[in-house]
């Protein structure tokens, strides 16, 4: 396989731009996961639902990211890396303004679908783009800011959320002209999301998504304007090179032209999407005040402890951007897999000691802070390596031709194996109970260092053309 090669000239303010806008797509993806948290109430009261409809209103989004990553993966092969991003873009926009002024349940969870569209479209196709314009050696750290920026914009809706309820009195209460606080909670998405379709119209195409439409002239005009013509050139025939002459990329490629088979790229990449959700990350998003009540903290300090997480989740992406490109992804996933199945299972076996107490598990201080460490340490291990690798790798590592159709087919997976860890949390809760569930995650994080070891090909400083499926 071909090492990085050497450009006689970066242009990083242009990169740099580029990465900026294209992370804008994580940014929108975190705030719209995150602001539904906080409208929770209103919801309630103004659909008059029941915990059965208000759960569904919740988790509605997550089916639209799992029909919208594969979409986008496959459009992006149509249309482009870029015009897929803005109708993304404009769907964002749909769905933040349609989802505030909703009157009932299905017209809300129509938005908030569309809004999952967008969400999927941004978590597979801002990495790939990001993938496709950047120099090999530097890469996986300009596309790991892709999870520093999910986690800013969950980060920044919590926040907006708590200003907004706290300025009205409760999210239920009017704010600005009339209108209930829960909805200005969506409507602030507006702001993010138009700046994202705007600044959009000023950022170029993929170079590799121009070549297989033999748009080659506007492809070598890009790359020279990112590396300098000497390069330009000769990438230009090098990308000619690794992808079919004989027809534009399409889904069946994902198929060995010879077994007929699925291709091991194809599996790996499902495999790294699902391993992704097995090891239970989303049920500390989506229920950590939940979770941390259930052992016995207060609301207050299960908000804090959330708070505490959210930050060492910046730090460990941080460290992991620092890191992705000088030891390699492989090596991260693997420290992460063994880390995050240690501390899963010593948060099983602190639950394990708890006894119930009027239906909540109480812990003695000792579990409870070996839980709480344990949690904690869990997460930083997780940012540090399959949050932002999973989706550096999902970016990179198909071949030109398939790249489109892997991220459709591993982006669809990675969705729906969130979609049903996120529902089947409260049924594991109320049946195997917490040590059950945990420890699941935990053998699930077993499971995946052998994945790991077995099925991962290290892509450092390889460039895009030298990926083989």
């Amino acid at each position: 396989m071909a090492q990085a090669e050497t450009h006689e000239t970066t242009n990083m303010g242009l990169i740099g731009a580029i990465v900026a806008v294209a992370t804008l797509g994580g940014f929108l993806f975190g705030f719209d996961s995150g602001v539904i948290n906080g409208t929770v109430d209103g919801l309630r009261a103004a659909f008059d639902s029941d915990d059965v409809g208000t759960g569904f209103n919740v988790a509605s989004m997550l089916l639209g990211c799992a029909v919208g990553a594969f979409v986008a993966g496959r459009l992006s092969d149509i249309l482009g890396r870029k015009r897929t991003l803005l109708i993304a873009a404009a769907f964002f926009i749909i769905s933040a303004y349609g989802s505030g002024i909703a009157t009932s349940s299905p017209e809300f969870v129509i938005y908030r679908i569309i809004g999952g569209f967008a969400v999927g479209a941004a978590s597979v196709l801002a990495p790939a783009y990001i993938s496709e314009v950047t120099p090999a050696h530097l890469r996986g750290r300009l596309s790991s800011i892709q999870q520093v920026m999910i986690i800013i914009g969950l980060t920044a809706a919590f926040l907006s959320n708590y200003l907004l309820a706290e300025t009205a009195g409760a999210s239920t209460n009017e704010f600005w002209l009339g209108f209930e606080a829960w909805r200005w909670m969506f409507w602030i998405e507006l702001v993010p999301a138009t700046i994202f379709l705007v600044a959009l119209l000023f950022i170029p195409e993929s170079p590799r998504f121009l070549v297989t439409k033999q748009r080659t002239d506007e492809a070598r005009g890009v790359l020279t304007r990112l590396f300098g013509p000497s390069f330009a050139a000769r990438k230009v025939g090098e990308i000619q090179t690794s992808i079919a002459n004989d027809h534009e990329p399409r889904l069946s490629d994902l198929l060995d032209r010879h077994s007929g088979k699925i291709r091991p790229i194809v599996w790996t990449g499902i495999g790294l999407a699902v391993f992704q959700q097995l090891v239970g990350i989303n049920v500390v998003f989506y229920y950590g005040a939940v979770l941390w009540q259930a052992v016995g903290f207060s609301e207050s300090d299960a908000l804090k402890i959330n708070i505490l997480s959210g930050s060492i989740s910046i730090a460990a992406c941080i460290v992991a951007i620092a890191l992705i490109d000088k030891i390699g992804r492989k090596p991260l996933l693997l420290i992460g897999s063994v880390g995050m199945a240690i501390t899963l299972g010593i948060m099983s076996i602190s639950f394990m000691s708890g006894s119930l107490v009027d239906g909540t598990l109480q812990l003695s201080d000792g579990a409870g802070l070996a839980a709480l460490i344990a949690a904690n340490v869990y997460v930083a291990f997780f940012n540090f390596s399959w949050g932002p690798v999973m989706w550096v790798m999902l970016g990179e590592m198909f071949p030109n031709q398939i790249r489109g159709s892997g991220l459709a087919v591993s982006g669809f997976a990675q969705w729906t194996a969130n979609f049903g860890i996120t529902m089947t949390f409260p049924i594991m809760l109320g049946t195997i109970g917490l040590t059950g569930a945990y420890g699941f995650y935990a053998i699930s994080a077993a499971i995946s260092v052998f994945f790991v070891w077995k099925m991962v090909r290290e892509t450092k400083g390889l460039e895009l053309e030298a990926m083989q499926g």
